[in-house]
């Protein structure tokens, strides 16, 4: 019987809470069965009654608290359910083996470790019932703290920061308004006399001229500007200089950066100079 006491000490484990009721005089403990779940519950609330630690608790006195508990109710007659007969007849047990002389070592374990086991059984119940406490006291949703409702988007901003000397800020602004600044280059066409009229011109012009004329006096008359008449005059000197080196010209100029004449080749000087060729 005994066995299985001490089988139902190492494995069966009740944590809930015990209730109790406290009488006008404070040095008397009333129990009531109806708030406690079991045995261990009983064997707890007796422990703090004691007010001291339970590592330093008196087992034999919390054994007899427990059977007058016991005979109490019994007295009373209180339905008592077997759990709290089968303890007390363990804590009867015990407290002989405590108060009687020790024993030689057997099988079964000595009393102080039946002690030890049941006070280590009352710390893992306190601490157990602490953290329940801690627990329920803890705020709960709904009643203390609340569930946060749709969230709200996140705006976000972005501020830009620059580390730029003077230097290259200039350059940037000026590369800035280069590129918004719209720069259109035009090139107008200049006129231009082309070298094959000139030469073409100055063929068909140079047979009717026997005498010095001037090399201006061959340009055409439907010149636009000075400009194209600059053209024309330097593209009829190198159709001057042509027809001068096909022997169908001469030239002469009487001074330095003065007007260039032009007529047609003599005859005679025409037969000598093809003579000289051959």
């Amino acid at each position: 019987m005994f066995k299985q006491v001490l089988g139902f000490m190492e494995f069966e484990e009740d944590i809930s809470p015990a209730g109790t009721h406290h009488s006008p005089n404070p040095d008397h403990l009333v129990l009531h069965m109806d708030g406690f779940e079991g045995p261990l519950d009983v064997l707890l609330t007796l422990a703090r009654a004691q007010k001291v630690d339970l590592t330093q608790i008196s087992i034999l006195e919390l054994v007899e608290q427990y059977l007058a508990f016991v005979a109490e109710a019994r007295k009373l007659k209180i339905e008592i359910a077997a759990d709290y007969l089968v303890m007390a007849a363990w804590l009867a047990y015990l407290k002989s083996r405590l108060l009687l002389p020790k024993e030689e070592a057997g099988d079964e374990p000595s009393a102080e470790e039946l002690a030890l086991r049941l006070q280590l059984r009352l710390q893992r119940l306190e601490a157990m019932r602490e953290c329940g406490a801690r627990l329920m006291a803890r705020d709960r949703m709904g009643r203390d703290v609340f569930a946060r409702g749709n969230p709200e988007g996140l705006k976000l901003l972005k501020r830009g920061q620059y580390d730029v000397t003077l230097y290259e800020l200039l350059r940037a602004y000026s590369d800035n308004r280069q590129r918004h600044t719209i720069t259109e280059i035009r090139i107008e066409r200049r006129p231009v006399y082309a070298l094959e009229e000139a030469i073409e011109r100055l063929s068909g012009l140079i047979g009717e001229v026997f005498t010095w004329s001037t090399l201006s006096t061959f340009l055409p008359a439907n010149l636009k500007d000075e400009q194209h008449r600059k053209s024309a005059l330097a593209s009829m000197f190198a159709a001057s200089l042509e027809l001068a080196r096909q022997g169908q010209a001469d030239l002469r100029q009487m001074e330095t950066f003065g007007p260039i004449y032009l007529r047609q080749k003599q005859q005679e000087e025409a037969g000598e100079q093809g003579a000289n060729d051959n």
